[in-house]
Parts: C-alpha cells; sequence; structure tokens
C-alpha cells in the first residue's frame, strides 16, 4: 500500500538536496519500510533517494521494489552506479534480473563489475532454467576443515556482510569438496573449545542436490529436512553454492502459480498478468480453448448421434445439464486433490491401486447422494417412476467415471514424465462430458 502522506516531504528533500534528512530517511527504518514509503514517486526519484543510503543498504531497500521499477532503474539509470549496486546484490537474484534487460544493456553492466561476480554471474547463467543451479547462490559460507573454532570465527568476521546467510558453515577441503557441514549454533557453542578443528565438529551425513537436479527436487529436500538452506553440488562432489530458504519460497510461488494456471487450462505465464502484452496473454489461453472447443464438438457431434431418442424422449434432454455438470465437477475435484497432492509428495505413483480404490468408494457415496436428489428431480418430470430412474441410475455411474477419470489422468500423465496439471480441470470435464452422454443414453436405452 502506498503511503502518500510523506511524499511532499520527500520530494522537496530532493529539490533542496537536503543529504541529512534523507541519509537519515534511509537509516532510520526497516529497508521494507522505505521502500514502502518511496513507491509514490518515480523510479528515477526512488533512485535518487536511495543513493543516500550506504552501498549494502541499498542495495537491500533496492531488493524490496516492484519488479516493474526495478528494471526500469537498471535501465535508465547510470550504468556504474547501477553496476555497483548489483554487485551488493545475490548473484542469483541479479542473474534473475538481467534476464528482464535487453541483451545489450546486460552485457554492459556485467563488464563494469568485479571480475569475481562476473565469474559467478555467468556461471549460474549456464544452467538450464528450473535447474537447482539454476536459483542458486554462490555467497556460502565455505570454510576450510582445518581451521580451528576460532580461525572460523575470524574468518566469519570478515567474511559475514558478503554472505548470503550464515546459518551453516560448509566444509571444505583444498580441492573444494564438501566434506561436512557445522551450524553456527554449535560453533558458536564451540568458543570453549577454540583449538578444536572444524573436521570434529562437522557432520558428515550430507542431504544436498546436485545443479542439474530440478528446483522441485530441492525444494522438496529442504521441506522434508526442514533446512535453512541446502548445498548445490556439482557431479564430482564440489561446492558451487547453496539454495536458501527464500529462494525455495520463490520457487515454491512460482511452481504453484504455473500448476493453478495449468489446472484452469491457462498456459503458464511468464511475465506478471498485468505486464504481459494483450496478445501473448490472449494467445496462451487461446491455446487450451481451442483444444477444449474441439473438445466440446465432440460433444455436439455425440448428441447429434442420439437425435432420434431424444425425439422420442424429449424429457431426457431436461437433464443433460445435471448429468454432464455432475460428472465434470466430480471429475475436477479429483484432478484438482490428485494434483496438488502429488507436488506435495503427499501421494506417490506407487499408490496408485489407493489411490483408485479410494476415488471409487468416493464415487460410490457421492454419486449415490447426488443420485437421491436427482431422483426427486426426475420423479416430478419424467413421465413415470420407470422412466425416473434413469436419472439416479446415469448420476451414479457419471459420477463415478468422473472421480476415476479425474484421479487416474493426472497419474498417467506423471507416470510418462508430462506436468500432472496439464491434466486441467477443464480438460478433465471436457472428457467426462462425452462419456457422460454415452452413459446416459446407454442407460436409457437399457431402461426404456
Amino acid at each position: 500500500m502506498v503511503n502518500t502522506l510523506f511524499l511532499p516531504e520527500l520530494r522537496e528533500m530532493l529539490a533542496e538536496h537536503n543529504e541529512p534528512e534523507l541519509i537519515e530517511f534511509c537509516t532510520a527504518l526497516h529497508p521494507a519500510r522505505t521502500a514502502e514509503f518511496v513507491e509514490g514517486l518515480t523510479a528515477e526519484e526512488a533512485w535518487k533517494v536511495i543513493q543516500f543510503a550506504q552501498p549494502a543498504l541499498r542495495a537491500e531497500i533496492f531488493n524490496y521494489f516492484e519488479l516493474d521499477r526495478q528494471i526500469d532503474i537498471l535501465i535508465h539509470e547510470d550504468e556504474k552506479l547501477v553496476a555497483s549496486l548489483l554487485v551488493h546484490l545475490a548473484s542469483d537474484d541479479v542473474v534473475d534480473l538481467l534476464q528482464e534487460l535487453p541483451e545489450n544493456r546486460a552485457e554492459d553492466l556485467l563488464a563494469l563489475m568485479p571480475s569475481q561476480a562476473r565469474r559467478d554471474i555467468r556461471r549460474l547463467q549456464n544452467f538450464p532454467e528450473g535447474t537447482a543451479g539454476s536459483v542458486m547462490t554462490t555467497e556460502a559460507a565455505c570454510l576450510d576443515e582445518r581451521l580451528t573454532v576460532r580461525e572460523a570465527l575470524e574468518a566469519l568476521s570478515r567474511e559475514a556482510e558478503s554472505l548470503e546467510t550464515v546459518y551453516y558453515i560448509y566444509v571444505v577441503d583444498d580441492t573444494n569438496h564438501l566434506r561436512g557441514v557445522v551450524s553456527t549454533r554449535k560453533l558458536v557453542s564451540s568458543i570453549a573449545r577454540q583449538d578444536k578443528h572444524l573436521s570434529d565438529l562437522m557432520e558428515t551425513d550430507l542431504v544436498i542436490v546436485h545443479a542439474l537436479d530440478s528446483q522441485e527436487e530441492a525444494v522438496q529436500k529442504v521441506a522434508r529436512y526442514n533446512l535453512l538452506a541446502i548445498p548445490v553440488l556439482d557431479d564430482r562432489g564440489h561446492m558451487l553454492g547453496i539454495i536458501t530458504h527464500d529462494d525455495v519460497i520463490d520457487v515454491v510461488r512460482e511452481v504453484a502459480t504455473e500448476d493453478a494456471q495449468r489446472i484452469a487450462a491457462v498456459q503458464p505465464l511468464r511475465d506478471g498478468y498485468l505486464r504481459m502484452n494483450l496478445l501473448t496473454l490472449s494467445y496462451k489461453r487461446l491455446i487450451w480453448l481451442t483444444i477444449l472447443f474441439f473438445a466440446e464438438l465432440i460433444t455436439a457431434f455425440v448428441l447429434t448421434y442420439y437425435d432420434a431418442d431424444f425425439k422420442e424422449y424429449i424429457w431426457l434432454v431436461w437433464f443433460i445439464p445435471l448429468i454432464i455438470s455432475s460428472g465434470g465437477n466430480s471429475g475436477s475435484q479429483s484432478a484438482t486433490l490428485i494434483i496438488t497432492a502429488l507436488a506435495t509428495e503427499d501421494v506417490a505413483l506407487r499408490d496408485w491401486a489407493k489411490i483408485i480404490r479410494r476415488e471409487l468408494a468416493c464415487g460410490i457415496v457421492l454419486g449415490s447422494l447426488l443420485a437421491m436428489i436427482g431422483l426427486g428431480c426426475a420423479l416430478l418430470m419424467a413421465p413415470g417412476p420407470r422412466e425416473a430412474s434413469v436419472i439416479p441410475l446415469t448420476i451414479i455411474l457419471v459420477v463415478i467415471c468422473g472421480t476415476l477419470s479425474g484421479s487416474t489422468l493426472p497419474l498417467i500423465f506423471k507416470r510418462i514424465g508430462w506436468d500432472p496439471a496439464l491434466m486441467s480441470n477443464p480438460f478433465v470435464a471436457g472428457i467426462i462430458d462425452i462419456l457422460g452422454i454415452v452413459i446416459y443414453m446407454t442407460m436409457a436405452k437399457f431402461v426404456l
């Protein structure tokens, strides 16, 4: 929420170049609050304000700006000042920002950064998108296993400002192979034994991910073992960097957003909703809408096949929306439950038999309850009790078909290596619409 009460005073301080008050403004508040107060300013004005903060604090405030504002600043402000800002950001964040910039601008900024920072960024850019390596940061606390507690604390005090986090100390050998990990708590509690070596304190039962593992695998390990950070290694066991809890949150948010969009039959959006070009946004929605359109077109053709039956029993037409919606809705529910359960590892492919049994049972229970309601309506609208029985019998079968289809199709997609979320709710509903009509008319012919 933009705080507009302080904007006139800020603009006045900028106009007067009131350095003491602008420095106090940047330092007195939490960086997030500072960023909130300058939201009402233009990107140029906000950039001028944070120039009065120290470089490290300036980077912290910048981190809390909206992405659009960050990009605007990186594109239009002085190259040298922008490059000096990027040096104080986490390398993985810099990679993400550079991806949003025009290629020439990104290269110009990289050229102005120190060689070590540039090498770290180049290395991260080489990892394919969606891998653990693409979201890791190289600013990890890595210390030699031969250091004593006293030497380790001294080294940490020198490096702390440049590190992403110091929750864990990663113990490495001369060739940068990860040997173990020491928590900061354990290191501090060992101050009384300052001559003890890190190799004596470290835990060697390590939870790691490889750089080419998927982001989702890293997230699952962090969640399963309740970690604040996880080390990223190459195939030879060399320490490359770490994925911290804030990176994990970003990945979880991104994956959840993509899954939600796929479940709604929308191709995942690369940019924010408001920042995406209208034609691109329409195209991403049109892909699945076209597929679903043809699926419903098949439903129309199926209906024409039973045209003679509908003419003879016109009252059957009245219940078509009830039949197909019962199956489609139950299928969408099952699909959503299974997709989310697969994403959170609540279920696995090996549980397919249990899943089918549970969904079959749910289909019978839900179908029976809905069938009783449908029977009451059918008795009022159908010619007689025998004819009315078509509706509850069909509802039971269609709901069972919906729950089984909605649960098994995501499992099949998972088995063949596709994202289960591709089995979107509208797609499941489209399949059940076709099956529902076939089941409905088959049951009608059988009873009538």
